[in-house]
């Protein structure tokens, strides 16, 4: 009968019903779980207990201001006068313009943690007056949060701090390893603040190289099976890039498409995408997945007064020998991915 058969059904629907990998439970799990943890981390935050408790938590902040101010000191901001000198703004090359933006850019965040950190050590040992954005900071950095003094000046994030700060390092390792070496054969996407500049850039190189309107050059998508440390050349036109992560499927190298994911396993590196930049390139018409990059997991965002969302990044298309279908734009895409909500991501959670 129905009863008996509803009956049977289990309580919880599989992720399969609505086209999901076995995964999504995994993320749905984690998800609810960090939220539970930061909600029992915030309520012991707001406990203002004194006595040894109080003292061990002033110690942890301190430490871990201390750790963090010393990473920031050794790094110190750009001589942007410096690096125009050695990068001119010129005609050929707009990767010199996006270098420069990069470093104001990530000096706005430094400035932020080198007025702030040598202030928050010494409220925290009765120098200053402990201020209310003070206070916000250290209640932050005893969370393991990035404080809202820093995070309204920064790139989006949802990294825990200590991950953030070291991801912020790496970032700034890779604007100097720039300067210091020339422009790279190989980009690291996720070290970008702001990436939507880096590939209008690329852009910009070939339609100004061949006098092409820019508005008629689009990418290709190129997908190299070579480790990007093997790349020590750049391309003739366009650009490689790499440090993108797949959530929803996993890349196949043997079958050069994107396959299933594998059991437990919620995200897989992108190998290195040689964007190609082509004037009038033709629709693809079959066996690719038109997939949305963002830079964080939480595939929102809002519209910036640049005119580009603080979270999506771009499309891509990425080889794939399932459904083939015409999605709402009219394009060529598969059915399989959409439904399953696979997406690449700059950046994920650790």
């Amino acid at each position: 009968s129905y009863i008996t058969y509803i009956d049977s059904l289990p309580m919880v629907a599989s992720p399969s019903v609505f086209g999901m990998h076995e995964n999504a439970k995994i993320a749905s799990a984690n998800a609810e779980t960090f939220n539970m943890f930061d909600i029992c981390l915030s309520m012991q935050a707001s406990d203002g207990g004194g006595g040894a408790g109080a003292g061990a938590r002033e110690k942890f902040i301190e430490t871990a201001a201390l750790d963090i101010a010393m990473k920031i000191q050794t790094r110190g901001q750009f001589d942007i006068e410096g690096i125009h000198l050695l990068y001119p703004v010129v005609y050929e090359e707009s990767m010199n313009t996006v270098l420069l933006q990069e470093c104001i850019r990530y000096n706005k965040l430094i400035d932020a943690m080198e007025l702030s950190l040598p202030n928050l050590l010494k409220a925290l040992k009765g120098l200053v007056v402990m201020s209310n954005e003070l206070e916000a900071i250290a209640n932050s950095i005893a969370l393991n949060q990035v404080p809202p003094a820093w995070a309204s000046v920064a790139y989006p994030s949802m990294k825990p701090c200590s991950a953030w700060v070291n991801d912020l390092m790496d970032r700034l390792g890779f604007i100097v390893d720039w300067i210091d070496n020339g422009v790279p054969s190989v980009f690291w996407i996720s070290g970008f603040y702001f990436p939507q500049a880096f590939l209008t850039g690329s852009l910009q190189n070939y339609a100004r190289k061949h006098k092409y309107p820019i508005d008629q050059v689009s990418f290709n998508f190129i997908f190299r099976k070579e480790d990007w440390t093997t790349l020590n050349h750049k391309p003739e036109d366009g650009v490689y890039i790499r440090g993108l992560f797949l959530e929803g499927a996993r890349w196949d190298a043997a079958i050069s498409s994107i396959n299933d994911s594998l059991p437990k396993q919620l995200y897989t590196e992108l190998p290195v995408i040689h964007l190609s930049p082509q004037r009038n390139r033709p629709e693809t018409t079959a066996n690719v997945y038109r997939c949305p990059v963002y830079k964080i997991l939480s595939r929102r965002g809002t519209l910036s007064t640049t005119g580009h969302s603080t979270n999506f990044i771009m499309w891509i298309e990425v080889p794939s020998n399932r459904t083939n279908i015409l999605n709402n734009e009219g394009k060529s895409d598969q059915e399989e991915w959409i439904r399953a909500g696979v997406a690449a991501f700059s950046s994920l959670m650790y």
